[in-house]
């Protein structure tokens, strides 16, 4: 139990911010599902279709910082990757 005044605060900050870790995590993950499962339809117009949305999403929880920059930049680079190397 936090004794100070600053501390109780500190309690309602942090979790607030674990909340919206939280909701950009899974926002973060369903849109990696969601482009993981369309890579295996091999439908490359739905692909490409979903891919800018897909960027967005990951740059948006890089953003907020629920995840690293980095991370999301390595998704992204090795989808894109994948979408080049799709039936060639």
């Amino acid at each position: 139990m936090p004794n100070t005044k600053s501390a109780r605060r500190k309690v309602k900050k942090v979790a607030k911010q674990a909340l919206i870790n939280k909701f950009w995590k899974r926002r973060y993950k369903l849109a990696v599902k969601k482009m993981e499962t369309i890579l295996k339809k091999n439908n490359k117009k739905e692909i490409l279709s979903y891919y800018s949305e897909f960027q967005s999403e990951l740059m948006k929880a890089a953003k907020k910082g629920a995840i690293k920059k980095k991370n999301a930049s390595r998704k992204i680079s090795r989808t894109s990757k994948k979408i080049k190397n799709l039936n060639n």
